[in-house]
């Protein structure tokens, strides 16, 4: 009887907790098939399916090529996230050298800065480069802030893989990137896939750099193509757009996430028992 108790009040709490973290984008799925005076109702069910929403964001934007834009970058991003990542965790978790501890804090260490602190220093990098309003300068400022996490949590799996392989691999006469590409890599692709996932929705969401740094709404990515959506009055604030841009740029991510959820596991707790 107390084992049933016990198990129905999960139940309940696992209930609640699922509504409390999909109603939100369950009722911006609603909103986006409404429009006119009923977005202003509490409508649980959609009135009819009425995609002129979805047409109108497409149709008075490149809102298009702005997920095009999100998809390169965040794309491009996550590669040289985890190309370097991989091979900076390889050094770092595996050559012994002076100064290897510090190193490692300070890579932490300069995710910790909040991003309107080097904002400033980083559009007159961008702009010296000749980056700005380009895709190249949204790739580099976004490395900022993915690469130094890549290579905290990659350092951390490479610890936790057994010596004994890497001893024998040496034995057979494998070079460093033997090791890297051809020892490591296959043992560590939970954790790659963690990474890489976490560093895509990072570079997929982000705002403030991609703000600033773009100027043409051909250059935009998502964020801020969804922000810049406006109407003439507060009341004639087009929600029905803004919710049919933001369910349309979250369903990829639900899909990845959905795809991947196994490594995406695998990867986040391996490492956490050691046997």
């Amino acid at each position: 009887m107390k084992r049933a108790v016990q198990r129905a009040a999960f139940g309940l709490l696992l209930a609640v907790l699922v509504v409390y973290l999909l109603f939100p984008f369950y009722y911006a799925v609603v909103t986006s098939f409404t429009s006119g005076s009923q977005i202003f109702e509490v409508h649980y069910w959609p009135p009819a399916l009425d995609f002129g929403n979805y047409l109108r964001v497409f149709g008075e934007q490149p809102f298009g090529r702005n997920i095009l834009n999100s998809l390169l970058v965040a794309t491009v991003v996550v590669g040289l996230s985890l190309l370097l990542g991989l091979t900076a965790a390889f050094a770092l978790a595996r050559i012994r050298f002076r100064g290897r501890g510090p190193l490692l804090l300070a890579i932490l260490a300069t995710s910790m800065f909040p991003q309107v602190a080097v904002l400033s220093g980083l559009f007159e990098l961008i702009r010296a480069l000749g980056l700005f309003n380009n895709p190249l300068g949204l790739m580099l400022s976004y490395l900022i802030f993915t690469l130094p996490f890549t290579v905290w949590v990659l350092t951390a799996f490479i610890r936790d893989l057994p010596v004994e392989i890497e001893e024998a691999a040496l034995l057979d006469g494998a070079g460093p990137l033997t090791l890297v590409f051809r020892v490591f890599l296959p043992m560590l692709w939970p954790a790659m896939v963690a990474t890489g996932l976490l560093a895509f929705i990072v570079a997929w969401n982000e705002f403030l750099f991609a703000l600033t740094f773009t100027l043409s709404n051909a250059q935009r990515t998502v964020p801020v193509a969804i922000a810049l959506i406006s109407g003439g009055s507060e009341h004639e604030l087009p929600w029905g757009n803004v919710m049919a841009a933001s369910v349309t740029v979250t369903v990829p991510l639900i899909v990845l996430v959905l795809v991947f959820q196994r490594r995406l596991v695998a990867g986040m707790t391996a490492g956490a028992v050691k046997g």
